[in-house]
């Protein structure tokens, strides 16, 4: 049973024939019936009345169909077939459908159709009946503590499932607490349209606030209908906002001279910012007081230690002090401008028994080989670079053909035997000595070397293979000698041959063309004989040496001799 229907209800009236019942298309746009979400009936509800302009003159009935009709979900819409009066069973949900179309008819009782079907179209009001709902909860941002306001931070974002466009789902954000509110409590800003987070006051200190909770309310009706309540934690990352500061302002220090990569100082210094990061870690520079590059720093292993170190040996005669300046700084740099920890450093040198050194530590003497014995070579002497200055006594440390000797306390040195370029201790025409320098009260020791270059000079003949020769009398071809000369160059080839004594009866002698080479041919005989070849060889710088080959020619050294001879 329906119920009464009130005197306001809108009326809906078919489209109006042109002749009689004859129908015809509709020439209009239905108005749609706008009806609210979440009434609260009493149900059925009435909604509109269907009117025929037929009503008068015939009965009229009255149906509908469509979605909420016959169509899912079945039954939410029903009609009064006699009085066309349109009734909603239940509460509607625009969150859930947000219209319906329907199709209305009217057949007059006996007559058949007596209109046109009119469709119509349900909309279903919203109403502010949900309330925003946060898209995660928490929300998590990071920010650096050296940000300055204005840095945006993060967004946080809320949805609404009211008619979107509408101001039940318009939302506005605002930050209705903040924990810890340190050091102010407004550190944080919020847009309240897109609930972007940004950075509101300085002061962002991760080492002593690392992390802030705010909670934030989103409401719609644009901030002023219903809300909802999250969270966003803000976790306040390192930057590099705390300078590095040496744990003491100065050092002195004592290093002995004369040594390369010995310690001298360690510097520990401390650092605020996060540990094991590169805003934490250290690194070091000498600034000023080492002109000369005399010393090099590093970071030690623990990242928190400048480590100095000699990188070249100090010399407490030249400079027994040092006054170094020493800055530090992080592996990154500062995220804003801050004062530079700096620490002064003395060095001062320890003196040390320096050895003798000989001035130059390679002396180059050229002499000739036919030095006489006793003569003077050369003065080859050190010099202490101690301020006191100690005796020195000199000694020959190395002298392989024992040649030389050297006056211990003059470092004269002098020939005591007679000296020889082709001896197997001179290497292509030199002779190398070593000199000690000895302190005569300290037990240091410097070592200087004496290069001796030996002139040549023309002292040794060329010479030949003499041993006799067996040749056969018939044929005896042709035989080569060898000349070897232990001078060198200029003093040697080429050499030059001539027989001597009628030796020219038995041969002929010439050089060949390298002129190293003796070449003799020999003449036949019928007879054996025995004979002996006298020949003189002379060098390039015109020494002279005779020779004497005996020379057996027979029948029996026709087995065996070959083509030609050679012998060096």
């Amino acid at each position: 049973e329906f119920p009464k229907y009130p005197a306001s209800l809108p009326v809906l009236e078919f489209p109006k024939p042109l002749v009689g019942l004859v129908r015809r298309k509709r020439d209009w746009v239905i108005p749609p019936i706008n009806f609210p979400e979440n009434s609260r009936g009493p149900f059925p509800e009435h909604m509109v009345q269907f009117r025929s302009n037929n009503d008068k003159e015939v009965k009229i009935l009255y149906s509908i169909t469509g979605s909420g009709v016959d169509q899912p979900p079945v039954g939410l819409f029903t009609v009064d077939k006699n009085s066309g009066f349109l009734y909603v069973t239940q509460p509607l949900d625009r969150e859930r459908k947000n219209h319906y179309v329907l199709l209305a008819r009217a057949v007059a009782v006996g007559a058949g159709i007596a209109e046109d079907p009119m469709e119509i179209i349900v909309k279903v009001i919203d109403m502010n009946d949900n309330k925003p709902v946060f898209t995660q909860d928490p929300f998590t941002g990071i920010v650096p503590e050296a940000s300055l306001p204005g840095f945006e931070v993060m967004e946080v974002t809320a949805t609404d499932a009211d008619e979107p466009g509408s101001a039940n789902s318009d939302v506005r954000y605002t930050i209705i607490n903040q924990e810890p509110e340190l050091p102010s409590r407004n550190m944080f800003f919020i847009n309240p349209v897109t609930g972007g987070i940004r950075v509101n006051a300085a002061g962002l200190d991760r080492e002593n606030i690392p992390k802030y909770t705010l909670e934030i309310q989103a409401a719609d009706m644009e901030g002023n209908g219903l809300s909802c309540f999250g969270k966003s934690i803000i976790t306040v990352t390192d930057s590099n906002d705390i300078a590095p500061q040496f744990e003491k302002s100065s050092n002195t220090v004592s290093v002995p001279e004369n040594k390369v990569n010995a310690l001298v100082v360690k510097m520990p210094v401390s650092d605020g910012d996060e540990p094991h990061s590169s805003n934490w870690a250290t690194k070091y520079r000498i600034v000023d007081g080492d002109p000369g590059r005399m010393f090099t720093v590093n970071t030690g292993p623990s990242r928190l230690e400048g480590i100095i170190t000699t990188a070249k040996p100090l010399d407490f005669e030249k400079d027994n002090r040092y006054t170094l300046l020493v800055t530090v700084e992080n592996e990154v740099p500062f995220a804003t401008p801050l004062p530079t920890s700096t620490s002064t450093v003395q060095v001062n040198v320890e003196d040390r028994n320096d050895a003798p050194v000989f001035d130059p530590v390679e002396k180059v003497v050229s002499i000739s080989e036919h030095l006489p014995v006793d003569s003077d070579l050369v003065l080859y002497t050190a010099i202490d670079p101690d301020i006191m200055a100690h005796k020195l006594m000199y000694r020959m440390d190395r002298d392989p053909a024992k040649w030389l000797d050297i006056n211990s306390e003059t470092g004269m040195i002098k020939t005591k035997h007679s000296l020889d370029r082709e001896s197997p201790f001179a290497k292509d025409g030199k002779y190398r000595v070593l000199i000690l320098a000895i302190e005569d009260e300290i037990p240091a020791t410097g070592t200087g070397t004496i290069l001796i270059e030996l002139e040549d000079v023309n002292d040794n003949a060329p010479t030949i293979d003499d041993t006799p020769l067996k040749l056969c009398n018939q044929d005896p071809r042709l035989v080569r000698l060898a000349v070897t000369d232990r001078d060198g160059p200029g003093f040697a080839e080429p050499f030059s041959v001539e027989l001597l004594e009628g030796s020219n009866m038995y041969c002929a002698a010439q050089m060949d063309e390298t002129g190293t080479v003796v070449e003799l041919t020999f003449k036949a005989m019928r007879e054996q004989r025995n004979f002996y070849i006298n020949l003189r060889v002379t060098d390039a710088g015109g020494l002279k040496q005779d020779h004497v080959i005996h020379v057996t020619m027979n029948e029996d050294s026709c087995m065996t001799w070959g083509d030609f001879c050679v012998r060096s």
